[in-house]
């Protein structure tokens, strides 16, 4: 009897950038495994490759050497079973929150009366129904990442691929957006790869944490997050939390001896 292959399987992958005479290497080697219903969080100092690596699984870039793989199936560009969702928001500013959650639905020919309710249904999951009419210039950061999110899911993606998709966003902000999208998460259980530079949101989120070491890029760590534990305030502020935390961060910042700085670091501070 076979096993089931993993969702997504990145496959001794490198990647390298032509930069004049030389040649830079983004990714070197890097191998990871993500089963079905998965939440991995990617974590790394700056220029470690993260970005890199989602683009490959987005089907945005091509490796130079190694596979991506979804289901089985080698990564050869963008596919509907993958939702993308960057900082920086990506909202049409012409549409308002329902015509952009609906937009993918439309160029993919869904009819309309559906497609209006599968917009209505993912509006109200994040929250959003009193602002279904509005624009996005009218709408806080975090309303219009919460409208990006709406859009991805309306499409009914088996992934979701997410870049930093809260780092230009206040504190507080963030950590409602992290809860909101667990709460959603723990009710149609995709899979999700979550690229992030904050060391407490990499723990919060994850099944798996995976450090990056940089130059060239490679996986240095995996951390295990217990998936049974509920991810609430009490958990934060808990001795396990901070056990992993203080791991994840000592796995970040000292590599092979060294210390490595996390772009865009604000409140990540070793205990």
């Amino acid at each position: 009897m076979t096993s089931k292959p993993a969702k997504i399987s990145v496959q001794g992958v490198t990647k390298t950038f032509a930069l004049g005479r030389e040649a830079f290497t983004a990714l070197d080697d890097v191998s990871i495994d993500i089963a079905d219903h998965e939440f991995v969080t990617v974590v790394g100092p700056s220029g470690c490759g993260k970005s890199t690596l989602m683009n490959i699984l987005a089907g945005l870039d091509t490796p130079t050497s190694g596979r991506a793989l979804v289901d089985g199936v080698p990564v050869s560009g963008p596919g509907p079973e993958r939702g993308v969702i960057f900082q920086q928001y990506a909202l049409f500013p012409w549409l308002t929150v329902r015509q952009n959650v609906e937009f993918g639905l439309r160029t993919t020919g869904v009819p309309k009366q559906e497609r209006r309710a599968r917009a209505e249904h993912f509006i109200e999951l994040v929250g959003l129904e009193a602002f279904a009419d509005a624009l996005p210039k009218t709408l806080s950061g975090g309303m219009r990442q919460r409208c990006a999110i709406a859009r991805a899911y309306a499409v009914d993606p088996s992934i979701l691929l997410m870049d930093e998709p809260f780092g230009a966003l206040d504190a507080l902000t963030r950590v409602k957006l992290q809860e909101q999208l667990l709460r959603t998460w723990s009710r149609d259980r995709r899979t999700v790869l979550f690229i992030t530079h904050d060391v407490d949101e990499a723990v919060f989120l994850a099944n798996r944490v995976v450090v990056m070491a940089a130059r060239p890029g490679r996986v240095y760590d995996v951390v295990e997050v217990d998936p049974a534990v509920v991810r609430d305030e009490a958990f934060r502020l808990s001795p396990e939390f901070a056990a992993l935390r203080n791991r994840v961060w000592r796995s970040v910042y000292h590599q092979e001896g060294r210390t490595a700085a996390l772009s865009g670091s604000r409140t990540d501070t070793p205990s």
